[in-house]
């Protein structure tokens, strides 16, 4: 029997490596719109389940995304012995950007909602960030995971495990500060918890960084079952 180590190997990707980028980000996308994997249902619950964005529109989406930030090296994948990725973390060090305007038109239009939530409980963070550590935060203090997927058939938490431990620990020797994702579920949550150590922020003030999709008219068809907000976790490094 095949162990983990055999199955998959695990890399950074970098910007000379398109055809792996596009992999990357069919993969990602596969798992946001929403795709079967060992006979279970596989769908984020905002881009896939609540507004249904096309596969194409958030392909293009994820693949200039890494695009924009593979430099910095934090976009983790894994490969199946035919070089295929079956699962991939992918994020950035820069500042939050709050743009505040709708930027996506079209059949993606769409995408601004999600934007919205993003930069709604992103200014929150980063107002606290401030009262926190008496400074903006700048580029290169915080690695964003923004995007996890995996399609792997087997050994599935494994993959989500190491492909964080390499992201991690490159963090860290890098002398970042934190690790933050914006969890959309409670088992994307519990997974970057169990494995990972990140939890639930909690501002200067006691309270979650949350938006509740109750209160969302665009995601209120949400049910409370499969997740109930959008929160900010961390873990400091």
């Amino acid at each position: 029997m095949q162990t983990i180590q055999e199955l998959y190997t695990y890399e950074i990707l970098t910007k000379d490596q398109p055809d792996l980028i596009e992999k990357t980000a069919e993969c990602l996308a596969k798992t946001f719109i929403g795709v079967e994997v060992a006979g279970k249902w596989v769908q984020e619950p905002i881009i896939g389940y609540a507004l249904k964005l096309p596969y194409e529109d958030f392909y293009q989406f994820t693949k200039e995304y890494i695009e924009a930030n593979v430099h910095q090296g934090y976009c983790a994948v894994a490969l199946d012995q035919e070089q295929n990725v079956v699962g991939a973390l992918v994020g950035d060090t820069n500042v939050f950007e709050i743009i505040e305007e709708d930027i996506f038109e079209g059949t993606f239009a769409d995408m601004n909602i999600v934007m919205r939530v993003l930069e709604d409980i992103d200014e929150r963070f980063l107002e606290d960030y401030n009262n926190r550590y008496g400074k903006d935060m700048e580029d290169g203090e915080v690695l964003h995971l923004f995007l996890l997927g995996v399609i792997g058939e087997h050994n599935r938490h494994d993959i989500v495990q190491n492909l964080g431990d390499v992201l991690i620990k490159k963090a860290t020797e890098e002398g970042l500060r934190l690790v933050l994702a914006e969890a959309t579920n409670p088992k994307s949550m519990r997974v970057l918890e169990k494995y990972h150590g990140l939890t639930k922020y909690v501002n200067v003030d006691g309270d979650f960084i949350v938006h509740k999709y109750e209160s969302n008219e665009n995601l209120s068809s949400i049910p409370p079952t499969v997740a109930d907000g959008i929160y900010i976790i961390v873990k400091e490094l």
